[in-house]
């Protein structure tokens, strides 16, 4: 897929207000940590997590997407009338009816034409998200469209930590490490026709390519055998997304590059989707990615699913790690496993 006229215009994120730990949840897990022999410092050893952010009790995704909404409406020219499309990609979900956009558009007081509806794709539903809206820039259905997500790891977290207490096994251990990963937060990525602002960064492509036989590698929710009206449980096999999602993403960059036509020296910087210290060590290095091209908000923030590649882009351009002319892909995987690359011309 190539583009012409669709334009990233403005990012908006909101960070969740309470920083838990590594050695917070290590300090809960201790009982566990006696049965099994761990030393301290294990979860921060094996996944480079430092920390990560939960919401307060209670606090709504559509409240958080709403947040980093407004906050992306202001840092560009587009006004609510100017939305003609609005996407709530996240995981987590106020509801399984109605749409979660639906909430976020009324507390953005969006326009009546604007069509409003919820993307479920793992990690990738805002990369999905900004597919769809730019496929609708490109048509001219629209001029200006936005992608929200806001995601809570608290009770999954808090739930798998009482179920380690409780089994105390390396198995369950293994199975639900990366569960202790989770963080936190809100993003959204407003993106227009180029008509409404000039400076925006363009979107030039892009590629997605699935392995659809590995869907069962990485799953969150009431399908894992409990009672809907339970609590949900998180399971994933470490190794195994590890090893295949790297295959996949082998794939996924060489078609990527094709696609856009970029040379060997491209691209300038990269931004990943945020899973931890070794899948970035790991898929860097297997499509020839030197470390220094890719920044990082694992250490601090954890991995958010469908947050962290564009607030980790967000914060990026903050810092001015991405600089104008830069050639930047956004390279995205999600359990499925799907993998989604992008291309943006700074």
């Amino acid at each position: 897929m190539l583009y012409t006229n669709v334009h990233i215009d403005a990012f908006g994120y909101e960070l969740a207000p309470n920083v838990v730990t590594s050695d917070d949840i290590e300090r809960r897990l201790e009982p566990l940590y006696e049965a099994l022999r761990f030393q301290k410092g294990q979860l921060e050893a094996l996944t480079g997590i430092q920390e990560r952010r939960f919401w307060d009790p209670g606090f709504t995704m559509y409240e958080g997407a709403v947040k980093a909404g407004r906050k992306a409406m202001d840092a560009s020219a587009a006004s609510a009338q100017d939305i003609g499309m609005l996407i709530y990609g996240g995981v987590c979900r106020d509801n399984l009816e109605p749409a979660t956009a639906c909430a976020v558009s009324n507390g953005l007081e969006l326009g009546p034409n604007t069509q409003i509806y919820d993307v479920s794709n793992a990690c990738l539903g805002v990369l999905n998200g900004m597919i769809q809206i730019a496929n609708a820039i490109e048509l001219g259905q629209i001029k200006a469209g936005l992608v929200v997500s806001c995601e809570s790891a608290r009770q999954i977290v808090e739930s798998t930590i009482d179920r380690l207490l409780e089994t105390k096994t390396m198995d369950h251990f293994k199975s639900t490490i990366a569960t202790l990963t989770g963080g936190s937060g809100a993003v959204a990525v407003l993106l227009t026709d180029g008509s409404i602002s000039h400076k925006g960064h363009r979107l030039l492509g892009g590629v997605v390519r699935s392995a659809a036989m590995h869907h069962k590698l990485c799953r969150w929710g009431p399908d894992t055998g409990i009672p809907a009206s339970g609590l949900h449980v998180m399971q994933t096999d470490s190794v195994g997304v590890l090893q295949h999602g790297v295959a996949l993403g082998i794939e996924t960059y060489a078609a990527f590059k094709r696609e856009l036509s970029w040379p060997d020296d491209k691209p300038d910087k990269v931004i990943c989707h945020q899973v931890g210290a070794t899948h970035q060590k790991n898929i860097l290095a297997s499509i020839g990615i030197p470390e220094e091209k890719d920044f990082t908000t694992f250490k601090y923030l954890g991995n958010i699913g469908t947050v962290s590649l564009p607030i980790t882009a967000a914060i990026a351009a903050e810092r001015e790690f991405l600089a104008q002319n830069d050639l930047v892909g956004f390279f995205g995987i999600g359990s499925g496993l799907n993998c989604l690359m992008l291309g943006v011309k700074w």
